[in-house]
């Protein structure tokens, strides 16, 4: 008698996630839908509750078991309180990378798995093959920059069903499997909570206090509120944000050269925290490497020290301390880490 393979999967309440569940239906296996419950502010309107009826929607009509799992401690512990925490200390952090880390492929894959799933699978626009993690298709929608972080063991364990599609193809068959979810718009902004405005979000835990904006020669040029509420590369006073004085609450602030370069842009980029999900990139190989999300693509070498890891690029580049830094061997993620 053959016993089906189970798949959990993370239902945000969206298309794409719902879309998964019913193709790992259609091919056989034994699907449960899981809403992953998380900490949300309490001065912000959340549309949790919207997305968890809409995931049981989904579960409903494609005839799957529906659970709710309550992550609500691990996230603000590992998510909210790591982001405010970076902020204060000036450097800018990715929360979408530490929900990957601790939430999605956390707390829900240890759950999952200690519930006797074969595999976890999520909506994310990423590929898995052969054991490498690899960009989505959609280089529209590429998410593999957020997922730098799972632990290679967990690969063969991790399903992707939409990875390789576009999302056109993504909504037409969200409407063929009759989801409630086939045109809801994407949700944006802090992972799981929604479109939130940062700075009012830090404002409720960051005392707003107001410095000197200087340009790079040390003028002084204008005011603002806080230099924890502002990241490197934001426009600021018809200039971009190139440097900051935590202890002085200054922000430095420069235009971009002939080149379209700003002034404290550089070829040498020092990373650490690393994971190498996919494998480590070997000496005097030629990489691409990302120092944002949706940043293009840029050549680099990597250069493996016992205390550091080096990044060179070709072109000067302008990076916030505090970000994820990725490096791809083609389409392949190798992994990466958190720029110093």
């Amino acid at each position: 008698m053959n016993k089906k393979l189970k798949v959990f999967v993370g239902l945000s309440g969206g298309v794409d996630s719902s879309v998964s569940a019913a193709l790992l239906k259609e091919s056989g296996y034994e699907v449960t839908g899981v809403f992953i419950r998380v900490w949300t502010p309490d001065f912000f309107i959340c549309n949790w509750k919207d997305d968890r009826l809409d995931a049981m929607r989904v579960c409903a009509k494609l005839g799957i078991q529906f659970h709710e799992l309550n992550l609500e401690k691990e996230y603000k512990k590992e998510v909210v309180d790591y982001m405010i925490r970076e902020y204060k200390a000036g450097r800018t952090p990715n929360p979408d990378v530490a929900c990957n880390r601790f939430i999605k492929f956390g707390g829900f894959y240890k759950w999952a798995m200690e519930n006797g799933a074969n595999f976890v699978a999520t909506g994310h626009y990423s590929r898995i093959e052969k054991n490498k993690l690899s960009a989505g298709s959609d280089t529209n929608k590429d998410q593999s920059y957020f997922l730098w972080q799972i632990k290679r063991e967990q690969l063969p364990h991790i399903l992707f069903p939409v990875g390789g599609m576009k999302k056109p193809e993504v909504r037409e068959l969200a409407k063929d499997f009759g989801l409630i979810t086939a045109d809801k718009k994407d949700s944006q902004g802090l992972c799981f909570v929604g479109k939130v405005d940062m700075k009012e979000f830090l404002s409720h835990y960051i005392k707003q206090k107001n410095g000197e904006v200087r340009n790079q020669k040390g003028d002084i040029v204008g005011e603002h509120d806080g230099a924890a509420f502002y990241t490197i590369g934001e426009r600021l006073l018809g200039g971009y944000v190139v440097g900051k004085d935590m202890k002085k609450n200054e922000v430095v602030i420069s235009n971009k050269n002939a080149a379209g370069e700003l002034a404290r842009a550089t070829t040498e980029v020092t990373i650490k925290d690393c994971n190498w999900v996919s494998g480590m990139p070997e000496k005097g190989k030629e990489y691409l490497a990302r120092t944002r999300y949706r940043a293009p693509l840029q050549n680099c070498k990597v250069t493996l020290r016992h205390d550091r890891i080096l990044i060179s690029f070709e072109k000067p580049q302008t990076v916030a301390p505090g970000q994820s830094l990725v490096i791809y061997g083609g389409e392949i993620l190798l992994g990466g880490g958190i720029i110093k």
